[in-house]
């Protein structure tokens, strides 16, 4: 039995980057055999099994086949026989084709050192195109490493594009697709990872919606208002919002912008089963992303719609990752920054106003029910009004 650290914990140390958790590969050794040592199986498809004291996976050297269609259509085959290099051969690129034994020294078959120094994710072998998750993974690992001068290799894209137009993508289980997209998300270059789907074309195939953005204004701003979440460290929901935030059908008339049409972002997130608060914040921005832009021309009903939309009282977090949603934007804008900045220190005014209502006054005075509702209503908006009459005097 030989054991080899595999992956991502090798090529970040190569990179001279913080190892987060460590994957490890055997050979020549049966499931029996490691259980027998006290190692605990877990997955159903392929043998992975825990370390009996640090936890970490450990899986036996395989080899797999396509068998049909998407992410899970394959079938593995793992046995004291399978090599190292047979394992390694089976992985998406050459950079984490690098296996290290327990003395340092380095097994690298497939000139993952090689790429690391040009800088190159290219796929290991033609096997690549077979699994189309692999067409996210490159575009997040090319999100991840593009400041360290990474690209991906032209014939990698090549593949990349073909597997796009085979229809591969849309085999993709919905919770599968957003585990990579969520995780790109949250990659120092979030821009990076729209800009390699959509240039071999799974844009198109995965996020038609956003793919129609491009060429244009629109689709500049969405890479640049990514860029700026990662760069500000913006949360997840955060970032989902601003990635939808230009698919929001904006309207607005002489006197007030009036809330946005949200279907087709509405129609995204629940294609990718995405979770609960990222899909709402996104609809919400996208709904009023235009009132807040020009806060201070709402009447005081309309604001205290707002308000209420996004549960100011019990969820005021969420009204802040709004705001930062519209900071975000304006921020990528680059010449609105200032007067975003005042819309939003205008909100948070408006909905601390709101606020300093108390209903336990409005209960002692007797109110109840829909009674108690309807006061509760009155005395909200006339604070807001109070406010605004007040911001305006001091405008």
């Amino acid at each position: 039995m030989q054991i080899y650290k595999v992956g991502g914990a090798v090529r970040d140390r190569l990179l001279d980057r913080p190892v987060t958790e460590v994957d490890w590969v055997v050979v020549g050794a049966t499931a029996e055999e490691m259980q027998a040592l006290g190692y605990r199986p877990v997955g159903a498809d392929f043998p992975v099994f825990l370390h009996p004291e640090s936890g970490e996976e450990y899986a036996l050297a395989r080899t797999e086949r396509k068998s049909g269609r998407g992410y899970g259509g394959f079938t593995f085959y793992a046995s004291p026989d399978v090599t190292l290099e047979d394992d390694l051969i089976r992985r998406d690129l050459t950079i984490n084709a690098i296996a290290e034994d327990d003395r340092g020294t380095l097994v690298d078959p497939y000139g993952g050192q090689r790429d690391l120094a040009a800088r190159l994710l290219r796929h290991v072998s033609p096997a690549f195109a077979e699994d189309p998750l692999r067409v996210l993974r490159v575009a997040r690992f090319a999100a991840r490493y593009h400041e360290l001068g990474f690209r991906v290799a032209d014939e990698t894209l090549e593949l990349m594009r073909r597997l796009a137009e085979s229809g591969e993508l849309e085999a993709l289980t919905a919770e599968r697709s957003w585990k990579e997209i969520s995780r790109a998300l949250m990659e120092p270059r979030p821009d990076v990872f729209v800009q390699v789907l959509r240039d071999c074309g799974a844009l198109a195939r995965m996020l038609p919606e956003l793919d129609a953005l491009f060429p244009g204004h629109a689709g500049e701003q969405l890479l640049r208002v990514l860029r700026r979440c990662a760069q500000h460290e913006q949360p997840l929901p955060v970032r989902w919002a601003c990635l939808l935030l230009g698919l929001a059908s904006q309207q607005t008339t002489e006197t007030e912008p009036k809330r946005a049409d949200t279907r087709q972002l509405d129609a995204i997130s629940q294609r990718l089963k995405v979770p609960r608060d990222c899909q709402e914040l996104a609809r919400l921005s996208g709904e009023f992303h235009a009132q807040a832009r020009q806060a201070t021309a709402l009447e005081a009903d309309t604001l205290l719609a707002l308000l209420q939309h996004f549960d100011i009282y019990r969820r005021p977090d969420r009204f802040e990752q709004f705001l930062a949603v519209c900071e975000m934007d304006a921020f990528a804008r680059a010449d609105q920054i200032d007067a975003v900045r005042r819309q939003a220190d205008y909100l948070r005014q408006a909905a601390q106003a709101a606020r300093s209502v108390r209903v336990d006054q409005l209960m002692e005075r007797g109110f109840q029910g829909a009674a108690l509702g309807e006061a509760i209503k009155r005395e909200r908006l006339e604070a807001l009004r109070a406010y605004r009459a007040g911001y305006e005097g001091d405008a």
